[in-house]
């Protein structure tokens, strides 16, 4: 039975914890109250033993298009406190000791696209795709992306994608080597299914301990990216990029970022 109606939902199957980003009207932008939520699910889900696993997906066409940077309460994903949420939430994935499955039921984008990196297995339908906007507001990767990629796909590929802004086919990030398995639309449902009853099936010391060992030899300085990502966050959120950005948002166009006699903005060292 589906609990808290609002923009997530959490539901048990079983030893599955299912938890689904719930605002197809807007696309899944998750909201400071959502990224709190979910930071919130993953770690209670820590100290349910009747739970095995976690699935997180999204209803409608996204998995979520990111920070609902465009909607009410858009200001505060323009401070310091949502690197932490951010923070909080790819910490809380990364250090339960159950597998988490990301469910990619269409695009993945901004901040939605880093917490998809964190999880354990990603299943994508055909239609999903992954993108990193951050920088189009102005706004470096964050949520621990810029470890989680690297240790994906390598440098170059993790500077096209943090750069760039450019768009992976669920394809294409199969092949890279951020997706576990891409399956036609009609047969999403099923297949995640089929996933889900492997990993219910098996035993949780094993997964535990295998997260554990993983992520340790891959992701052994997750902490001290996410301190990076928050300090330089907090510089950038200061800039004339992030100013520009937020213009953009408001007056629905291209950010100009720059030019027009802007000086060019400087981190320090």
């Amino acid at each position: 039975m589906l609990e808290n109606m609002t923009a997530l939902d959490t539901r048990r199957v079983g030893a599955a914890l299912w938890v689904t980003l719930n605002r197809p009207g807007a696309l899944n932008a998750l909201t400071a109250d959502m990224a709190d939520r979910l930071a919130e699910t993953f770690e209670d889900a820590a100290a349910q033993d009747g739970v095995k696993i976690v699935v997180l997906t999204g209803t409608g066409l996204a998995f979520s298009t990111g920070a609902d940077v465009s909607g009410a309460g858009a200001e505060e994903h323009f401070e310091v406190a949502a690197a932490d949420r951010a923070n909080r939430v790819v910490r809380a994935i990364t250090r339960l000791d159950k597998p988490v499955v990301a469910a990619v039921n269409g695009v993945a984008a901004g901040l939605a696209c880093s917490i998809v990196l964190a999880a354990d297995i990603v299943i994508a339908a055909d239609s999903a795709s992954f993108v990193l906007t951050q920088q189009r507001v102005g706004l470096m990767a964050d949520g621990g992306a810029t470890a989680t990629i690297a240790a994906s796909v390598g440098r170059i590929r993790a500077m096209r994608m943090a750069l760039l802004a450019e768009p992976l086919s669920a394809v294409e990030a199969c092949d890279a080597g951020l997706v576990t398995q891409v399956v036609s639309d009609s047969d999403f449902p099923a297949a995640v299914g089929r996933v889900i009853d492997r990993l219910q099936a098996g035993p949780a010391l094993v997964y535990a301990a295998t997260k554990r060992a993983i992520n340790a030899a891959t992701l052994g300085d997750l902490e001290d990216t996410l301190d990076r990502e928050r300090t330089s966050q907090s510089i950038l959120l200061g800039s004339e990029d992030v100013a520009e950005g937020i213009r953009a948002i408001a007056e629905r166009r291209q950010p100009r970022f720059g030019i027009d006699g802007v000086p060019m903005p400087r981190l320090a060292d």
